[in-house]
């Protein structure tokens, strides 16, 4: 069982099909500045710009385009700028000076990941803190895949907090410039151990419920890390920049299977950036729908268990042999069959009811973290999931593969569904995935622009940020459904109302964008809107973002 009632009873809570609401005012964008504004030193340009750099729209995915990563960097002697603790702004990208630098300063750059929960759970409430997890994973690997050294996503939250100038909440540390790993530890020394209380700041003694738990879960979550953690160098060269700088998230309503070889690159890329992070699987729909491994069944099965039970709820999926032996691809990679079965319905009723995941070619699983898990796996196997989506969504854009990653996950249980013991295996984080534009036979659009990660642009929800639902805040289910059940399955698009939650009703109309209520939100269809951009409310933010994460 878990070593924190608190964090258990709050992931069963994430977990389930209780609706989050209702919406409150998430506070500013970012850390409010302070001192001067900073020219971002020529050696780190590179690495922030390709990653974090940006305002609701960046690189690196988000739930919601909510952002609430906050970056601190640890640059000491050698770096461009006096040493020191500097806090990034990335919509100036920018640093400001945030404290100072042990003496003497240790050489290298450090960034340490901290976050403001407020910004994800003010929309997504009880199901906002594990996408907070998400978006840090997912913010580490676009530092790595922008040119980092190594990743950190264990060590003590308080050592990193304190190493930060005491930041409330801090989750993983990325090695930036080459320089000693144990030098984190120097820029903590002399400094206060104990973070900032991740409370609600002064004025907002009355913030919801909801808020008040994020923060003390991820103040849990954060102190479960041991010492300086254990530190992953980033392996492989990373993409080129136009593909960092071009990686979006497709507009629901891709469809249409990659290649085995394509997918086998994909799953390989999540696999190889996050070996001791949760498990990966991939289901696939087309003519043989089920799930696909790199490994063969008993070595990495889903669920951990046979796969030849009868799926949760009696309908949906289930596996129709234990092994069915090797899926060939094109000569480089072989992909593993454990089960088989209609396995896409059964997500998008468990990703909040969002029917287009059922249309789409193929969803990369990272899966595990059982229900009561320790404080300390939940969130690395978070952290990791995010991670490792991270960067398989930068191997889906280098194969022009149009991708989108789903974040929030209700009623999940992938290993139950599969005839394995039930709480064992819970969907963490997905990435659905499409075919590649250029083999796609289906009608062209005529509008003129080009959608896809290939041009870097969308015509759906802003891009740069990781889903849920169409908001993500849909009622899941926690039995797996025919694939009837599933909402508007048959067209792609979820049922919702204005207000961005899922529900029973009918389909929105295939007239142009639906504009979201005073939050400032947009109700993002699986359909193409009509041309031309949905008009910007007051908070100029998008229920969708581009990126959960």
């Amino acid at each position: 069982m878990s070593d924190s009632p608190l964090v258990t009873e709050a992931l069963a809570l994430a977990r389930s099909s209780v609706a989050p609401g209702p919406d409150f005012p998430a506070g500013p964008a970012t850390v409010p500045p302070r001192g001067e504004a900073l020219p971002v030193p020529a050696c780190l340009d590179r690495i922030l710009r390709l990653s974090l750099a940006g305002g609701r729209l960046r690189p690196s995915p988000s739930a919601g385009a909510l952002h609430p990563v906050d970056t601190y960097l640890l640059l000491g002697s050698g770096c461009g700028l006096p040493p020191g603790v500097y806090a990034y702004h990335p919509a100036r990208h920018r640093l400001h000076r945030h404290g100072p630098a042990p003496e003497p300063a240790p050489a290298g750059a450090f960034a340490v990941l901290g976050v403001t929960a407020r910004r994800t759970v003010s929309h997504y409430g009880h199901r906002g803190w594990p996408l907070v997890l998400l978006d840090a994973g997912h913010a580490a690997a676009a530092l790595a895949l922008a040119g980092a050294h190594a990743v950190c996503l264990d060590a003590d939250g308080r050592l990193l907090s304190a190493a930060a100038g005491g930041v409330p909440v801090a989750l993983a540390a990325v090695q930036l410039l080459p320089g000693d790993h144990g030098a984190l530890g120097r820029w903590a020394e002399g400094r206060n151990s104990s973070p900032q209380s991740p409370s609600p700041s002064p004025g907002e003694e009355e913030a919801p419920e909801c808020l008040r738990t994020a923060l003390r879960v991820l103040g849990e979550l954060a102190d479960s890390g041991g010492g300086h953690g254990t530190w992953h160098p980033v392996v492989g060269r990373g993409p080129d920049d136009s593909v960092l700088l071009s990686r979006r998230s497709a507009s629901p309503g891709f469809h249409g299977m990659p290649s085995n070889a394509v997918l086998a690159r994909i799953l390989a890329a999540a696999e190889t950036a996050s070996p001791a992070g949760p498990r990966w699987s991939l289901a696939v729909g087309g003519p043989r729908p089920g799930l696909l491994t790199s490994r063969p069944a008993g070595g990495s099965a889903a669920g951990g268990g046979a796969a030849g039970g009868p799926a949760a709820g009696g309908g949906g999926f289930g596996a129709s042999a234990a092994y069915e032996g090797p899926v060939p691809g094109d000569g480089t990679a072989t992909l593993h069959r454990p089960a088989s079965g209609d396995v896409l319905p059964a997500l998008a009723h468990w990703a909040a009811r969002q029917g287009w995941i059922a249309q789409a070619g193929a969803v990369l699983l990272a899966h595990g973290c059982p229900a009561g898990a320790s404080a300390a796996q939940i969130r690395h196997d978070h952290l990791a999931a995010g991670y490792g989506i991270g960067h398989a969504q930068a191997a889906a854009t280098a194969a022009g593969v149009p991708s989108r990653p789903v974040g929030s996950w209700q009623g999940a249980d992938l290993g139950a569904a599969l005839g394995g013991p039930a709480g064992q295996d819970w969907v963490i984080h997905g990435l659905a995935l499409g075919r590649t534009p250029a083999v796609d036979r289906s009608p062209r659009p005529t509008t003129g622009r080009r959608t896809g990660p290939a041009t870097g642009r969308t015509n759906g929800p802003a891009a740069g940020s990781t889903t849920t639902s169409a908001t993500g805040r849909g009622a899941g289910a926690a039995t797996v459904p025919h694939a009837g059940a599933v909402a508007d399955a048959g067209t792609g698009r979820s049922a919702g109302t204005a207000t961005g939650r899922e529900t029973d009703a009918a389909p929105r109309p295939a007239t142009g964008p639906a504009t979201g209520p005073a939050t400032g939100r947009e109700a993002g269809t699986a359909t193409r809107p009509a041309p031309g951009p949905a008009p910007r409310p007051a908070t100029g933010r998008t229920n969708q973002g581009d990126e959960p994460s």
